[in-house]
C-alpha cells in the first residue's frame, strides 16, 4: 500500500491505540496525527443488479438507495465538478461542529462507484481529490464492475495527486456461494479474488464489506469468510450487523418467518469471534453499521449504536480479547 504524506508535528508517531481492534480512528492518527471525517456521497450512478443487466430488484437486503441513505447526494452531468465540490461542502458543513480534525475521506458510497463512463468517473474523482482538504478517497463497488481501464484509471489519478490516497471497497458480504445465491450477490467468490489480486498488484488498499448474520450462515460460516479475508491480505473490513431495512426483499422474507435476525448478545459473540479471528494488521472500519431509523424494521437493539459498541468494548475488555489473537490460538 502506498503511503500517504507524512502527518505534520510528528503527532503520530506518540500515538497510542486505546481499543484491544485495530480502527480507521487509529490508522488515521498513526498516518496523519488527526481524525479524517468521511463525507458520503451518492455519485448518481446504478449497479448491475438494478439496471437489469444482472438483475433490477439489487441485492436482498439492498434498499431503493442502494446503501447510500447517509449519502449528500450529487447530480450526474456536465456540471459534476461543480456538483461534485458543492456537495463536498455540505458535507463539510454538516460536520463543522467537531472539534477534531481537519481533512476528510471523500466516500463514494451509494450504489456501484465504477459502473459508468470512463470520462464521468475521471471528472467524479478527479473533483474530489483535487480539494485540498480532502485526503483520499474511497470508492465502493463491484469485484465485477473493475475493468482493466477502471484501474488504469486509477493508476493516473494517484500519480497525478501524489499523497492522496485512493482505497477500493468491494461489497463481498460472505465467501459462502449458497449465501451468495440466496442474496442475489450476482458473482462467484472467484470473481472476489481475482478482483483483490489485480487491486493490489497495481497497489490499491482493498476494503471489504462483511454481513454478520445472513440467513442460513453458522458461526463457523462467518469465521471461514474471516479466515479467506486474512489469506487476501486486505487493506481493511466493514463488519455490518445484518439489517432488515423495510421495502426490501430481505424485509419480505423476514416477516415470513424464514429467518430471524441475530440477538445482541449473540452478535456480540460472534463479532469478538470474529475480531479475535482477524489478522491484527487489517483496519477495522467498521464493526456494527447504522440502520437508517425509518426504514430500520430490526433488530431493534441496533438503534442504540453508542450503546452496542460500549457493550463490544466491554466483553472484549472483561475477557480480554484482541484482535488477531485467535489466530496464535489456532496454530498451536
Amino acid at each position: 500500500m502506498r503511503r500517504p504524506e507524512k502527518p505534520s508535528q510528528g503527532a503520530a508517531s506518540v500515538y497510542r491505540r486505546e481499543k484491544p481492534y485495530y480502527t480507521l480512528h487509529d490508522w488515521c492518527m498513526e498516518h496523519y496525527g488527526e481524525k479524517l471525517y468521511k463525507i458520503a456521497l451518492d455519485a448518481g450512478l446504478s449497479c448491475p443488479n438494478r439496471d437489469g443487466t444482472l438483475g433490477r430488484r439489487g441485492c436482498l437486503f439492498c434498499s431503493e438507495g442502494g446503501s447510500g441513505e447517509f449519502a449528500v447526494p450529487v447530480t450526474p452531468g456536465r456540471q459534476s465538478l461543480s456538483s461534485i465540490r458543492r456537495q463536498l461542502e455540505q458535507g463539510k458543513a454538516l460536520l463543522s461542529s467537531k472539534r477534531t480534525g481537519r481533512r476528510y475521506i471523500a466516500y463514494f458510497q451509494a450504489y456501484t462507484n465504477t459502473y459508468g463512463p470512463i470520462g464521468y468517473l475521471e471528472e467524479i474523482f478527479t473533483a474530489a481529490l483535487a480539494e485540498p482538504d480532502i485526503a483520499g478517497i474511497s470508492i465502493a463497488t463491484r469485484p465485477d464492475c473493475l475493468p482493466q481501464e477502471v484501474i488504469l484509471l486509477l493508476t493516473r489519478l494517484r500519480a497525478r495527486f501524489p499523497g492522496k490516497f485512493i482505497w477500493v471497497e468491494l461489497g463481498l458480504q460472505t465467501i459462502h456461494e449458497a449465501t451468495s445465491r440466496l442474496i442475489r450477490r450476482g458473482y462467484p467468490l472467484s470473481c472476489f479474488d481475482e478482483a483483490v489480486c489485480r487491486l493490489r498488484s497495481a497497489g490499491f488498499p482493498v476494503i471489504v464489506h462483511v454481513i454478520l448474520g445472513l440467513p442460513g450462515e453458522s458461526r463457523e460460516d462467518m469465521l471461514a469468510t474471516i479466515g479467506h479475508l486474512n489469506r487476501c491480505r486486505i487493506f481493511g473490513v466493514k463488519l455490518q450487523l445484518l439489517h432488515v431495512l423495510r421495502g426490501t426483499d430481505l424485509a419480505d422474507l423476514y416477516l415470513s418467518g424464514a429467518f430471524d435476525v441475530l440477538s445482541q448478545e449473540d452478535y456480540l459473540q460472534i463479532l469478538t469471534d470474529c475480531i479475535a479471528a482477524l489478522s491484527a494488521d487489517i483496519v477495522i472500519h467498521r464493526v456494527t453499521g447504522d440502520g437508517p431509523g425509518h426504514l430500520l424494521l430490526a433488530p431493534d437493539w441496533s438503534r442504540d449504536k453508542r450503546r452496542v459498541l460500549n457493550a463490544l468494548h466491554h466483553k472484549m475488555k472483561l475477557e480480554s480479547i484482541r484482535q488477531g489473537q485467535g489466530i496464535k490460538k489456532e496454530k498451536e
